[in-house]
């Protein structure tokens, strides 16, 4: 009677380590595959915020003539010329933010640190 409660016990324990080995690969490779997803994503978003920014000028709530923006994309969107000043651009969609090297930017302007410089060439 102990042989085959043992036996048993044997047999489910067995199953429960296999399932639990199954359940452990399966989990892994569902992982791998939401990192993949979420990177494609990230692309994709960010594909598509670099189309979208070189068309905002160009949609009716953009308060500027377009045809006075210039798109430079890196490391601001572009540079909205107009009679009385002189307008650096950066757009965002959805959640996305500023990144460090933009925040610099802004604080630069912002804090009137930019400056006006002519190079001649003799060629």
């Amino acid at each position: 009677m102990i042989d085959i409660v043992t036996t048993i016990l044997a047999v489910i324990i067995s199953m429960l380590i296999l399932t639990c080995y199954l359940l452990i690969k399966q989990n892994r490779k569902l992982s791998r595959d939401i990192r993949e997803m979420e990177a494609q994503q990230k692309s994709l978003s960010t594909i598509y915020g670099r189309i979208s920014e070189q068309w905002f000028p160009l949609m009716k709530e953009y308060p500027y003539n377009p045809q006075n923006f210039r798109f430079i994309g890196s490391p601001v969107d572009g540079i909205q010329f107009e009679d009385d000043k002189i307008i650096f651009c950066e757009f965002k969609a959805h959640k996305s933010q500023l990144n460090e090297n933009q925040k610099k930017i802004r604080e630069l302007v912002k804090n009137r640190k930019v400056e006006w410089e002519e190079f001649h060439f003799n060629i």
